[in-house]
């Protein structure tokens, strides 16, 4: 007889081990729960832009429904390398870009192309949710570097060396930062970039938040002297262009590292979808206008919601960069998830417990301002009424 215990002991340990997601634990309790004001799904409210949906449309039309390059539409590839030199001084040839289903998988790619079994990887945090998973599922070690709020959540040079081992084989960094809003300037890129060539690391910069800066243009760390052959470069199309469901990403990076990739590529996915790579090339080639429009929009509502939760006493970094607020909790006497979980019951407010960005974001809570600007005013007044609630609760207890 099969019982669950025996099916069980088929999981792969590193499976076993491995959290659920602290994101998607909240999406589905705010599946459950009616009238809920969502500040938590981390996706832009516009919708991909019409010269891009007709692009789709006339490709499905035509039939452009078969399978591409494993590498991806070399004239998506031309595009990439043309829009990165215009828009980041980055210069890649088609060669050197790979088109993967959405960043997630080119994370994937790059970390099980150059993880050996043990192997270190640096991951600065508070950061993405699977960044710390895809090094353990790729056999390496993931090894946590804060990054902390006094200092912008900007990896320090001190924080970074003390972490490094015989065993480390690379950085992971993640700026514009997700949950942060954090950015890093060129000053700061270049302490990462000295201990990437002094140590001989490989640096995995993920840049999908490149678009999305406020007064600040992005830098890319494979600009600085000697980064470009030490660089894999990740980005895609659902933040800047309102993607998310084409699922489109690419890596840029030295041509070996990005040949593995490929190879790794072949077996496991194929191909992007090729929809999706066809309307890629009309929203590089006509969305840039559409970018300006959003980047202006978010600036306004990031401006809403820092001053919102300042008024209400929840002190909050400002965002340089993607389109999150990072407050700090701390003062309420509640760890993260019981901040959110009572919030989202109490309030119909959904928001994201820091901890599920790592260790160093407890205390904190993460709120996506990609939102109408009167959910985000409404949000703020039911956050300020909870907090109003909790603290004569406290008050009546003492």
């Amino acid at each position: 007889m099969v019982t669950n215990e025996s099916v069980g002991s088929f999981v792969a340990e590193v499976v076993q081990k491995m959290p659920p997601s602290g994101i998607r634990k909240f999406f589905d309790l705010i599946e459950k729960t009616e009238g809920v004001i969502s500040l938590g799904v981390g996706e832009p409210d516009y919708i991909t832009p019409n010269v891009v949906r007709e692009a789709c449309c006339n490709a499905l039309e035509k039939g452009r429904t078969k399978y591409t390059s494993n590498s991806g539409v070399p004239e998506l590839r031309e595009e990439i390398a043309h829009y990165l030199q215009s828009r980041f001084e980055v210069q890649y040839s088609p060669e050197q870009i790979l088109i993967t289903v959405g960043v997630s998988e080119a994370v994937d790619l790059a970390l099980r192309a150059i993880t050996n079994p043990g192997d270190e990887i640096l991951v600065g945090e508070p950061c993405y949710v699977s960044y710390a998973p895809s090094v353990s599922l790729a056999g390496g070690i993931p090894v946590l570097v804060p990054a902390r709020a006094e200092e912008n959540f900007k990896l320090k040079k001190k924080d970074i060396i003390s972490h490094i081992s015989s065993k480390t084989k690379a950085i992971m960094i993640s700026y514009p930062n997700n949950p942060t809003g954090a950015i890093m300037e060129r000053a700061d890129l270049e302490e990462i970039a000295q201990i990437a060539r002094n140590y001989d690391l490989l640096v995995i910069s993920d840049e999908v938040y490149a678009e999305l800066t406020y007064g600040r243009k992005h830098v890319s760390i494979s600009t600085l002297p000697g980064m470009k052959e030490r660089t894999l470069l990740l980005n895609g199309f659902s933040k800047a262009f309102a993607m998310t469901g084409w699922r489109l990403g690419y890596a840029a990076g030295p041509r070996e590292i990005i040949d593995a990739m490929l190879k790794i590529h072949q077996y496991t996915m194929l191909c992007a979808p090729s929809l999706s790579q066809f309307a890629a090339v009309t929203a590089l080639r006509e969305g840039m206008p559409f970018i300006d429009e959003m980047v202006n929009d978010y600036d306004k509502r990031r401006r809403i919601i820092v001053q919102g939760l300042r008024e209400m006493g929840l002190p909050c970094f400002e965002p340089q960069g993607a389109f999150y607020a990072f407050p700090c909790i701390k003062g309420t006497g509640m760890t993260s998830e019981e901040f959110c979980e009572k919030l989202l019951f109490e309030e119909k407010v959904a928001v994201v417990p820091g901890n599920a960005f790592g260790p160093s974001g407890e205390g904190y809570i993460r709120c996506c301002y990609a939102a109408a600007q009167q959910d985000i005013e409404e949000a703020l007044e039911r956050i300020r009424r909870f907090l109003n609630n909790h603290q004569e609760s406290k008050a009546a207890v003492l």
